[in-house]
């Protein structure tokens, strides 16, 4: 598990950007939970039964990676943390518009070549167990987000491997949800 912070997220149509200090930048298309209800209440201790109330909606979300300084230590806090690394969009889709634990194909495309594909219920852990075990160490407030994990077919597993350069488009597809879609550029000097 990891956080992100507020500068490393862009939203849909806005360039992910490869930092100068790698060439390392990853995909991985994500269904993203947004947390939130009707009572705008936050939850602690969230029983898997009920984790389902606590849902707003989902969105799309590209959770890149830069591999290099993911792999610097056991937390992969720096990797996941450069500016504009990140993508979430393009809307929010409410909770009543998707069928609780309905099977959601996710599907990633690099300059319109399928790269990933995989649906929710091929995922690790279920939405319900995500909620409940994160909210029994930090509560969970409207707004928070939880990403779910990604499918196979990352680019650092690939052979050879694949990363994002200046130039490329990215898309993360999600069934009933939408299509993220980024460029990608090059850092500029600060």
């Amino acid at each position: 598990m990891f956080v992100r912070t507020p500068t490393s997220q862009v939203g849909h149509g806005e360039p992910l950007i490869v930092p100068d200090e790698s060439a390392s930048l990853d995909y991985e298309g994500e269904l993203a939970i947004v947390i939130g209800n009707s009572g705008g209440r936050s939850g602690r201790r969230i029983a898997e039964a009920d984790a389902w109330s606590f849902i707003a909606g989902y969105a799309a979300y590209n959770d890149g990676s830069v591999r290099e300084w993911q792999q610097h230590t056991t937390q992969w806090t720096p990797g996941k943390n450069f500016d504009a690394t990140a993508a979430f969009g393009p809307w929010l889709v409410t909770r009543d518009e998707v069928p609780d634990d309905a099977e959601i194909s996710v599907v990633t495309r690099l300059n319109g070549e399928e790269m990933q594909r995989g649906t929710t219920h091929m995922m690790i852990f279920n939405i319900p167990y995500l909620i409940s075990y994160i909210s029994r160490f930090a509560t969970l407030t409207p707004g928070d987000v939880i990403l779910t994990g990604t499918p196979g077919g990352v680019g650092f597993k690939r052979q050879p491997p694949v990363f994002l350069k200046p130039g490329d488009t990215i898309e993360v597809y999600i069934e009933g949800i939408g299509t993220l879609t980024n460029p990608v550029v090059a850092d500029t000097p600060r």
